[in-house]
């Protein structure tokens, strides 16, 4: 998945201070020869792109959907991600370094000469057909935060085809909207999509907001029709390296490069594959076979259940480096639910829940070391001076008996092996608090991504845990596509049953800097679960306003401590195994970013 926020005027760090607190990613060899043209790319388990359009929705706002297909084809304006770095790639972008006016209350962008793969320019126009898109359509945008983007752009000036102006509602320091507002803005081309039906002509529908509604349910529904990518003349456009050859509804996806590309790296491939697999076994399998048989992977991974068996692996002619994400692992309790909800919505419970999350043992075990602790919202790799020496310190050590006293101090009959009950109703502080029934049960259903042994391993040693302290765990498994489809706030006149989902992991982008008000403010476009809390709010704005990095720590301390999600220990991105010969892969962007376009085979 992906996220938002940070620094006004006079922020603290500069683009280029921030750049030097993260690490970059290990560099890895290659060697051999090869006369291969094409290389392959392994999706992971049950995560097939499923969604084109950049304007994207929750459910589809995903590392496969977003870093991992559509800005191979549709380049956002401000590119991120620079030598196994989180900071701004000028080379890479499609625009000049923005332009902030004194008083800090507009921004001028002019555009770089891009051109679409149809020769038509890339222009300020089509930036104002996104602004305009975005909009009239916020609310059905992940990336969306009330009063933020795009609220915050009171208008828009096009000064000429190259040069837009953004005028702002409020001064902002240039960190701040670059990183985490002008880092969400992808130019679409208006001359191809701005239309409300296929068989209706090109206009400008977006000047309007009914017209912008109207375009946007066309390109939407387009969108969800993945059988149709392939012929269909909206995709056929794109600004990016790669322009789409192939795809179907199982994840197989195929690029050959895009000659009309103006970026300063023209692919050297013929042809980009991504392929998909439905169970990690099936792609470790065919790692097993070596780099040299027919259908093989090229840069595939291994599996953590089989992390040991790295160095068969590297004997058969690849390379194992581990892929680092900027990245948070967690699952969200739904907090709408109008049965579960009231109990999630009790600190007491969450810390309960916290307390029974044995993440040392998830670690060994279940991702054999190649994990490490999550405390807290902000990514504690790639190093970075944004974690708090609090959340590093683990605030809810694993702790059954803690978890147990909690739970009896509130009002719950505890029944190890069995389900808890809630035998003193009400809201004083030793009652289950409010909204919760006399006889309530502490029986929840748990829905996690499937096809990855390490999560089965991982959940069966959850529900054990947490029966220990009488807390019922009900689970089943599901598709990537479909967890992540099915984790949303629940809508007035629609059923909403879950109460958890985990999918694995959230990668910080296309905001970098990791406040957290995409993911936790209230109304927020990825706020999965409906969490609300006054404090958090007042403290993610902060984070926005000050000068001093107290403010992140601040605001990361207390959602460790208030716990919005259940932290669970993050994994690296994935276990890489890369063909020896496979040149130009080095380093692994945290962003979780794809360059094939860099890579090469040796000769």
């Amino acid at each position: 998945m992906t996220s938002r926020k940070a620094w006004r005027s006079k922020g603290l760090l500069s683009v280029v201070a921030l750049a030097g607190t993260l690490l970059a990613a290990a560099c890895g060899g290659g060697g051999g020869t090869s006369n291969k043209t094409k290389a392959t790319f392994a999706e992971l388990p049950g995560s097939a792109p499923n969604y084109i359009l950049p304007l994207a929705k929750l459910q589809y706002f995903s590392v496969a959907n977003l870093t991992q297909f559509q800005f191979l084809m549709y380049r956002p304006l401000y590119w991120f991600g620079k030598d196994g770095t989180v900071q701004l790639n000028d080379s890479l972008s499609l625009a000049n370094a923005p332009q902030y006016s004194a008083d800090g209350k507009s921004v001028t962008i002019t555009l770089k000469n891009y051109k679409w793969s149809d020769g038509t320019p890339v222009t300020s126009r089509d930036v104002e057909f996104w602004q305009n898109l975005v909009t009239a359509n916020k609310a059905n945008w992940a990336g969306y935060s009330p009063g933020e983007y795009p609220d915050n752009v009171v208008s828009t000036t096009v000064n000429s085809p190259t040069s837009i102006t953004f005028n702002l509602s409020q001064a902002y320091g240039s960190y701040f909207f670059t990183y985490n507002e002008l880092s969400q803005v992808s130019p679409l081309p208006q001359h191809v999509w701005d239309k409300t039906s296929a068989s209706g002509a090109v206009g400008d529908y977006d000047k309007t907001s009914d017209g912008a509604q109207a375009v946007y349910k066309f390109l939407d529904q387009e969108a969800m029709s993945v059988g149709t990518y392939n012929t269909n003349p909206l995709w056929q456009v794109v600004d990016g390296p790669w322009k789409l050859k192939s795809i179907d509804t199982t994840g197989n996806v195929k690029f050959v490069p895009n000659p009309q590309y103006s970026g300063p790296v023209k692919p050297k491939l013929a042809e980009f594959d991504e392929v998909p697999f439905t169970a990690e076994s099936a792609e470790f399998n065919l790692l097993k076979g070596g780099p040299n048989q027919p259908n093989s992977v090229d840069y595939g991974y291994i599996p953590y259940s089989d992390a040991m068996q790295k160095t068969q692996i590297t004997n058969l002619g690849y390379r194992f480096e581990p892929w680092t994400g900027w990245e948070v692992s967690y699952f969200p309790e739904n907090f709408t639910n109008p049965t579960s909800g009231p109990i999630f919505s009790q600190l007491y419970f969450r810390q309960a829940m916290q307390l029974l999350v044995d993440q040392s043992t998830y670690i060994n075990k279940a991702y054999n070391g190649y994990s490490y602790p999550t405390y807290g919202p902000v990514p504690v790799r790639p190093t970075s001076s944004f974690v708090s020496s609090f959340e590093k310190s683990n605030p809810y050590p694993f702790n059954v008996n803690a978890a147990v006293a909690l739970l009896q101090q509130h009002g719950w009959t505890v029944n190890p092996g069995g389900v808890d009950t809630c035998t003193s109703p009400g809201t004083a502080p030793n009652q289950c608090g409010q909204g919760i029934a006399a006889g309530a049960q502490a029986s929840f259903h748990l829905e996690y991504a499937n096809g990855q042994a390490s999560f089965d391993q991982m959940m069966t040693q959850f529900k054990t845990d947490f029966s220990k302290a009488g807390i019922q765990i009900n689970l089943s498994s599901n598709t990537f596509n479909t967890v992540i489809g099915n984790a949303i706030p629940c809508q007035a006149g629609k059923p909403c049953t879950w109460d958890m989902e985990f999918w694995g992991v959230w990668v910080y982008s296309p905001d970098y800097y990791p406040t957290g008000d995409l993911l936790w403010a209230t109304g927020a476009g990825s706020n999965s679960n409906g969490y609300s809390d006054p404090n958090a709010d007042q403290l993610i704005s902060a984070t926005e306003t000050s000068n001093s990095l107290q403010a992140m720590y601040q605001y990361e301390d207390y959602l460790a401590k208030n716990l919005p999600v259940v932290w669970m220990p993050t994994p690296y991105l994935q276990l890489s195994a890369i063909n020896s010969n496979l040149q130009g892969v080095d380093p692994q962007d945290p962003l979780a970013n794809l360059y094939p376009e860099n890579w090469s085979w040796s000769s």
